[in-house]
């Protein structure tokens, strides 16, 4: 019974129960309304965390906010549709799984691939709910019986879909470009996936002689082990110290190799000597010179960045190792003039840290421009707003400089590329379903693409796919578009602009129920395809002292420990009293203690009430409309004759409107900050008023 509320306020049983009733009994479960219904209907997709993951702060964030303002829209009356799911994290999944196997003492290669991918599904139901297992505990209030994975059947029939729907409009292509090349994944990765910190190293500067005189040519590099490549020299036409040298050769050093001193706008006067080496294969720069100038791409490199049969007597060696022995032998035939201090933005792999190497190789792309245009304008129309207003303006200035997207990555677990070989005429055959000829020359050996695509361009399609796209279902009609996107600046560009671009060419045409579109305040929003109408960025979840957190430092804080010893709902109630928009949330104990003892202030008064109500004379009537048929709605529809009823009740409506005002425009801290004073002063400006 109520009245028999224990003494002690113990959240950790308490929430743990009530979380699995929620889940049990299914109640935030939502089933799709029929034609006609006239409820207004609030939409938002969770950010599918990595199968491999476990809740951080940045998740706990995340998701008290969406909470909020999910429970917020149902106690409005809105059909709330709050869809959980999580991703299969390409890269990170495979890496786990080949450590697993690493201490079996086996290899991914020696398994194969099928083999391999069981051996992932077996890892999957194992291990990939655990951070699902850990939204429950928190009480969530997601539908899970929508919950899904982004390599289930009916999402990878959607991705194959678009995939080949995007290379029959001509803006998917394959070709040999300079790619971000992670030697430990040995995989092409994304300019997003690459964090460059700023390290000391050296700036070297080697002498070229210069073909038939008695002159040399001297060039600055970082990395003198891809010279090995080089196949020109390049100046700058306006630098006047290099005019006689036109058209003229040079012998690559080490190498003994002719290479011609090009004229192009690569080489910098006021940098280094003014002369760069051009090595094609190995830098982007380079890459494009080498295009302009029709020069030979040398790649001296294979996939584990240890030098290969190009690189001559350096073959079979790790790039670094090769650096030494390239320095040591330039030093010792006269070549390296100079080695400075120089700071370097040094690239690395955001997963596992190892240096990134640009290398030539092969990849699948997209076209990107012309998905981003209207992408672009989505947001300047209006049609998407982004708040706080200054991520409007990152996202623009980073769509209206955008390139195109490698989605090719060398790796066996994730989305297959839909693409076959015809081993006969090398004929490539981009399809739906496998095909059972070639046909161009008719051959029947066909081998499948073995690149996976990018994860980022699966989870790209998440708000339409997950409700049933490509087939025309009543989810679509109603759910999409997705009312709200909350999400970290941190995959602004990873997921949300992937999203808005996909969003918008793969739904044009798309129209909402028209019903409840009107029921939403939207009938004069003529365009249906954005993904989301409202986009809220949250910010960063920093240690006390304002410091990133990171393993390096020891500054992680663990959610679930705070959680054990203060409660779920203090430290919810400590990032929502926190989150001011476009601020970083210095995550400090005290104020979750601080509420802790909030909490234990509310189940007091809960108690009180529950042991005292059955002695307590009825003080607060429904009161009636004109005619005397039925109550008024909400707290106005009480009449009462004492002062302190009448005052009290006056307040709690001005907390409520400053509550719906402040959760209106994502100032989570303001509402929480009103419900804390309404609640802890109430009693002093009571006795006030009296």
């Amino acid at each position: 019974m109520p009245h028999e509320l224990p003494k002690a306020y113990e959240p950790g049983a308490i929430e743990m129960r009530w979380a699995e009733y929620w889940v049990q009994e299914k109640l935030f479960s939502v089933a799709t309304p029929p034609p006609g219904e006239t409820r207004p209907v609030f939409t938002l997709l969770l950010p599918p965390p990595n199968v491999t993951g476990r809740l951080h702060m940045g998740h706990m964030l995340n998701q008290t906010q969406m909470d909020i303002i999910v429970r917020w829209h149902r106690m409005r009356g809105f059909i709330t549709l709050w869809l959980p799911g999580t991703d299969h994290a390409g890269i990170a999944t495979q890496m786990m799984v080949e450590k697993q196997l690493e201490k079996e003492g086996k290899k991914r290669r020696e398994l194969g691939r099928e083999k391999f991918i069981e051996r992932v599904w077996e890892w999957k139901r194992e291990y990939g709910g655990a951070i699902l297992d850990q939204m429950k505990r928190l009480g969530a209030s997601v539908d899970w019986d929508r919950e899904y994975f982004t390599m289930d059947e009916n999402l990878s029939h959607a991705v194959r879909e678009v995939f080949v729907r995007l290379y029959e409009q001509g803006l998917i292509y394959r070709g040999h470009y300079i790619v971000n090349w992670c030697p430990w994944h040995e995989t092409a990765i994304s300019d997003l996936e690459v964090k460059h910190d700023d390290v000391p190293g050296k700036l070297w500067e080697i002498r070229y002689p210069v073909v038939g005189t008695d002159e040399f040519i001297t060039v600055a590099t970082t990395r003198p082990e891809t010279m090995l490549g080089d196949t020109a020299i390049a100046v700058n036409a306006k630098d006047e110290r290099y005019t006689h040298l036109h058209g003229k050769k040079v012998l690559l050093p080490l190498m003994k190799r002719e290479i011609p001193i090009i004229t192009d706008d690569l080489a910098q006067p006021e940098f280094g000597t003014g002369a760069v080496k051009v090595t094609p294969a190995h830098d982007p720069n380079d890459f494009q010179a080498g295009k302009r100038h029709n020069l030979p791409e040398i790649s001296v490199m294979d996939e584990h960045a240890r030098m290969n049969s190009n690189a001559g007597a350096y073959a079979g060696l790790d790039r670094f190792e090769a650096r030494k022995r390239v320095l040591h032998d330039l030093r010792e035939q006269g070549f390296l003039v100079a080695e400075k201090d120089y700071t370097l933005a040094l690239g690395k792999c955001d997963r596992c840290g190892t240096v990134v190497e640009p290398r030539l190789s092969e990849q699948w792309f997209i076209k990107i421009k012309p998905l981003a245009e209207r992408a672009k304008a989505a947001v300047e129309s209006g049609e998407i707003t982004i708040v706080p207003e200054n991520f409007r303006q990152i996202y623009l200035n980073w769509m209206a400089n955008i390139y195109d997207w490698c989605i090719s990555r060398q790796l066996w677990w994730g989305h297959r590329i839909p693409a076959w070989t015809c081993a006969g005429c090398k004929e490539v055959i981009v399809a739906r379903e496998a095909p059972s000829k070639c046909g161009k020359c008719g051959g029947t050996q066909l081998e499948q693409v073995s690149d996976v695509l990018d994860t980022w361009f699966s989870s790209g399609l998440l708000p339409f796919t997950t409700l049933g796209w490509p087939e025309k279902t009543r989810d679509l009609e109603v759910f999409y578009p997705n009312t709200l996107m909350i999400t970290g600046f941190d995959i602004l560009f990873f997921w949300l602009a992937r999203m808005i671009m996909f969003g918008c060419h793969f739904m044009q045409g798309h129209q909402q129920d028209p019903v409840i579109k009107k029921a939403n305040g939207e009938a004069d929003k003529k365009d249906d395809s954005v993904p989301f109408r409202h986009v809220y960025v949250h910010a960063l979840v920093r240690d006390a002292e304002r410091q990133k957190m990171s393993k390096t430092k020891g500054n992680v804080i663990d959610p679930l420990h705070i959680i054990e010893r203060f409660g779920t709902d203090a430290t919810r109630f400590t990032l929502a009293a926190m989150a001011a928009p476009g601020t970083d949330i210095a995550f400090n104990e005290s104020r979750t203690e601080g509420y802790r003892a909030f909490a234990n202030k509310i189940w007091n008064a809960a108690r009180f009430m529950f042991m005292n109500v059955d002695r307590v004379e009825p003080g607060l009537r429904p009161g009636r409309t004109d005619q005397g048929v039925r109550p008024q709605a909400g707290i106005s529809g009480f009449n009462t004759q004492a002062l302190e009823d009448r005052w009290i009740l006056s307040r709690l409506n001005r907390v409520t409107a400053d509550v719906n005002e402040a959760l209106q425009s994502y100032r989570f801290h303001e509402a929480a900050n009103r419900i804390y004073d309404f609640f802890l002063s109430g009693v002093d400006q009571a006795s006030a008023a009296v």
